[in-house]
């Protein structure tokens, strides 16, 4: 089995500017998700979906495909990456005569994940029970006791637990957070359908050292300072 992964990866973020190549211990944040992917045994190839040729020329001298630059449409702040990933499907099909499947997602906001991480979501979605599986880990709000919402008269209540019922976070239903470690799916599903909620869904849970999102620089300041504890460089 040689699967393809890609990596979605805009060169206009507003947050951290030029996070996608910035060195991350040594290392451009691409880079590392180029590596993990590869690193996974059923993956043979990556293809970088990016508008910003400074991005794919990084992702090539790291090891991956970059054979197209995405339209400026599906670049900007409001697009939807959805689309991101059927415009690359479309993109392999045209040129290449076949749907990638599954199709692999491996965003490179995720460096913290272990290989082994996207293969046991790649392992959970071959059982054939998902159209969609993705990352979760045990979230540090629960809707149920300490996260609240304003009411019209400006006093705030739990989300999904106005009356003040759980009064324990014991109490409260198990949540997760959705983190951005992998997503794999039929590719029908994505494109035919309009949102990862739109069929049947699974999860993997991972923990949460692994599950950092970069999107701010004290983000990025956390994860290599972890990446670098990792490596023993500190």
């Amino acid at each position: 089995m040689s699967l393809t992964a890609f990596i979605f990866a805009r060169g206009g973020s507003k947050g951290l500017p030029g996070k996608n190549i910035k060195l991350l211990a040594g290392k451009p944040l691409i880079g590392w998700a180029i590596d993990q992917a590869l690193a996974v045994p059923e993956i043979g190839r990556v293809i970088v979906s990016t508008d910003d040729a400074e991005i794919a020329a990084v992702a090539k001298e790291n090891g991956a495909d970059a054979p197209f630059l995405r339209p400026d449409a599906l670049a900007s702040d409001t697009a939807s990456e959805w689309d991101a990933w059927r415009h690359a499907l479309n993109f392999v099909r045209g040129t290449e005569g076949h749907l990638p499947d599954p199709f692999i997602s491996v965003p490179a906001t995720a460096p913290l994940r272990a290989p082994q991480d996207i293969a046991d979501c790649l392992a959970l979605y071959l059982q054939g029970t998902a159209d969609m599986v993705i990352a979760v880990t045990e979230a540090h709000r629960n809707p149920w006791f300490n996260m609240v919402c304003t009411q019209e008269d400006g006093t705030v209540v739990p989300v999904n637990n106005p009356d003040g019922e759980v009064v324990r976070r014991q109490d409260a239903p198990i949540v997760h957070d959705m983190t951005t470690l992998a997503y794999i799916a039929a590719p029908q599903h994505v494109l035919t359908r309009r949102g990862v909620f739109a069929g049947r869904v699974r999860a993997v849970e991972i923990p949460v050292e692994r599950s950092i999102d970069i999107d701010t620089p004290l983000d990025f300041e956390i994860a290599e300072l972890l990446m670098k504890k990792r490596l023993g460089l500190l």
